[in-house]
C-alpha cells in the first residue's frame, strides 16, 4: 500500500508539473519592432481597424478617445467587462511596449497572468510587430481616465485563469484560417478581417470550450445578445457584390437601403474611417471565402 500510495503521490506531482510548464504564461518579447519609427497617425487607423473603441470607451460616453471601459459581454462562462487602456496609471499607463505586444498578441497582462479570451488575442496574434508599435505611440496620445477597471464574474473553475494556458495550446493559432490568397488585395483584406478587425469573433460559430470554429470560418453564429443570429458571410449566406460591400462598410446602408444596427453600427463607424483601398480589400476577402 505504502508503495501504491507513492506511486499515485509521484504521479501527481508528475501531472501538476507538466499542467504547470505547458500553462505557463508567453514571455515578455525582448524587442518589438525593433528599428521600426512609430507612426501615431497609421496608429490611428489600426486603432479604427481593430475597434478598440467599441468595446473599451465607455458605454454612453460621447468621447470614443477615452477609453475608460465598463462594457459587459455576458457568456456561458461568466461575465467579463472591458477595462481602462487609457494611458495613465489606473490604465496601461505603467506598461512598456513588449507588455502591450504580450498583451495583444499572446493575451497575458504585463504581471504574467492569462487575459481571458473575451479579449481578441487570438486574432490580434496576426498583428505585425510595426502595426503593434504604431497602435502603441496612438494611445498613448489619448485622454486618461481615472475610473477603475470592473472585475470580471466568473465562478469556479474558469476563475483559475492558470487554465487558460491549456486553452491557449488549443486555440491560439499564429496561422491564417484563409491559407491561400490571390492577389494582394485579397491578402490585405485577410489581415484586416482576420487579425486587426477580428470578425471572427462574432461571425464564427464557437464549440463547447468557448474556441472558433475555424472550420465553419464566417458562417454566422448565435448573437450573443441572444437575439437572433450574426449573418453568415460566406457565398451561402451573403449575395452581395463587393461594390455593396464597401458602401455598405462606408455609409451603413444596405442594397435594400436598410440601415446598420446594433453591435455591427460601431464597426461601421471603424470601418468607415479607413481608407477606400481597405475597405474594397476587406470586401474582395469576404467575397473570395471559400
Amino acid at each position: 500500500m505504502k508503495r501504491f500510495f507513492g506511486i499515485v503521490i509521484a504521479c501527481a506531482l508528475i501531472g501538476a508539473g507538466v499542467f504547470w510548464w505547458v500553462t505557463r504564461p508567453a514571455p515578455v518579447m525582448a524587442a518589438v519592432a525593433e528599428g521600426h519609427v512609430a507612426d501615431s497617425e497609421n496608429g490611428a487607423l489600426v486603432f479604427a481597424a481593430a475597434g478598440c473603441s467599441s468595446c473599451h470607451a465607455a458605454p454612453e460616453g460621447e468621447d470614443k478617445t477615452l477609453l475608460a471601459g465598463g462594457h459587459s459581454f455576458a457568456t456561458d462562462f461568466g461575465t467579463f467587462y472591458a477595462p481602462n487602456i487609457s494611458p495613465g496609471p489606473d490604465g496601461i499607463g505603467g506598461w512598456t511596449l513588449p507588455d502591450f505586444a504580450r498583451a495583444l498578441r499572446q493575451g497575458v497582462s504585463p504581471e504574467g497572468r492569462h487575459y481571458y479570451p473575451a479579449f481578441p488575442y487570438t486574432s490580434y496574434v496576426h498583428m505585425t510587430d510595426g502595426d503593434v508599435a504604431d497602435l502603441w505611440a496612438y494611445m498613448n496620445t489619448l485622454p486618461v481616465s481615472e475610473t477603475p477597471s470592473r472585475a470580471h464574474e466568473v465562478s469556479f473553475p474558469f476563475n483559475v485563469t492558470r487554465g487558460l494556458g491549456l486553452w491557449k495550446a488549443l486555440y491560439l493559432k499564429t496561422d491564417f484560417v484563409v491559407a491561400q490568397t490571390t492577389s494582394a488585395e485579397v491578402e490585405r483584406g485577410r489581415y484586416l478581417v482576420e487579425a486587426l478587425g477580428h470578425c471572427a469573433e462574432c461571425h464564427t460559430p464557437r464549440d463547447a470550450l468557448g474556441g472558433l470554429d475555424r472550420e465553419a470560418w464566417l458562417s454566422g453564429a448565435p448573437n450573443p445578445s441572444g437575439k437572433g443570429e450574426i449573418p453568415d458571410l460566406t457565398s451561402e449566406g451573403l449575395d452581395w457584390s463587393e461594390a455593396d460591400l464597401v458602401a455598405y462598410f462606408t455609409s451603413g446602408f444596405t442594397p435594400d437601403y436598410d440601415s446598420v444596427g446594433g453591435t455591427m453600427a460601431a464597426v461601421v463607424d471603424n470601418l468607415a474611417q479607413l481608407p477606400e483601398d481597405d475597405r474594397a480589400a476587406i470586401a474582395a476577402y469576404v467575397k473570395a471565402l471559400p
